[in-house]
């Protein structure tokens, strides 16, 4: 059986691909820089292959999937994206709607073609990486928040459409806390505490195949999620601003 995972020459993606290679599955990565997926390959071994494509544009998403269409996908894990830190006036636009391209455009479409085939067959399996950032707004990463808030509410939905329809098929949502991955440097911010990513893919992949639909991987982040529901507005935008601060403080400290 096979997995297509993009982003996956890295971080979660990659980590992702190593444990369903564990389970016996090919796995097919997707990214843009061909030297990462070159040496994601090579860790990965023979059961791992790559194809070169930016998913920020429609179109090389739409070609993908025409690409892989009779390859019989089994298992699609979108873990493509990209976060943008500072004031929203501050960053650049270009790089605001590369974020929207990538970490929602990308998801939709292929969410969208490949959850089709699986429907028609009654089978299949499809990951949408969201982050515990979906549960709340988020000042000073305002796109990002808004973006994975997007993914999650869309494939809550997706997930009770198919449900009601009885069909064998699962999508579903994994909303981690901050993972110790080449995201965080990327984005010069600096966590105290943070989840080993190959860690957080055997409990993603567990999950998924329990078809839990939102997953959220650590007590503390469960809680947070639960308790942000009844956090007046004003104290959750207070708070998360002062976090998204002390992130920049911490990174400035380290490079010191």
């Amino acid at each position: 059986m096979k997995a297509l995972i993009t982003g996956g020459s890295s971080g979660i993606g990659f980590s992702i691909a190593k444990e369903l290679i564990h389970k016996n599955y090919e796995v097919i990565l997707v990214a843009r820089n061909e030297e990462n997926l070159k040496k994601a390959i090579e860790n990965l071994g023979k059961k791992a292959s790559y194809i070169v494509t930016d998913l920020s544009i429609a179109k090389n998403c739409k070609e993908l999937y025409y690409k892989l269409k009779d390859e019989d996908i089994h298992i699609l894990i979108n873990s493509a994206g990209f976060g943008l830190h500072g004031r929203f006036r501050e960053e650049d636009l270009d790089r605001q709607l590369e974020l929207i391209d990538l970490n929602i455009k990308a998801t939709q479409i292929l969410t969208k073609l490949f959850l089709n085939d699986m429907i028609e067959k009654n089978r299949g399996y499809i990951l949408n990486i969201a982050s515990t950032a979906a549960f709340s707004p988020g000042p000073l990463m305002a796109s990002y928040f808004a973006s994975k808030a997007y993914i999650l509410r869309l494939t809550e939905a997706i997930s009770e459409e198919i449900r009601k329809e009885g069909k064998n098929v699962y999508i579903g949502c994994l909303c981690p806390g901050p993972v110790e991955t080449s995201f965080n440097d990327k984005l010069g911010v600096k966590f105290n505490k943070a989840q080993n990513s190959d860690e957080l893919a055997k409990y993603a992949i567990n999950k998924m195949f329990q078809k839990k639909r939102v997953i959220i991987p650590t007590m503390n982040h469960k809680l947070n999620a639960f308790f942000n529901k009844f956090v007046p507005l004003k104290i959750l935008l207070n708070a998360n601003y002062n976090v998204q601060m002390k992130k920049i403080e911490n990174a400035k400290k380290e490079s010191i």
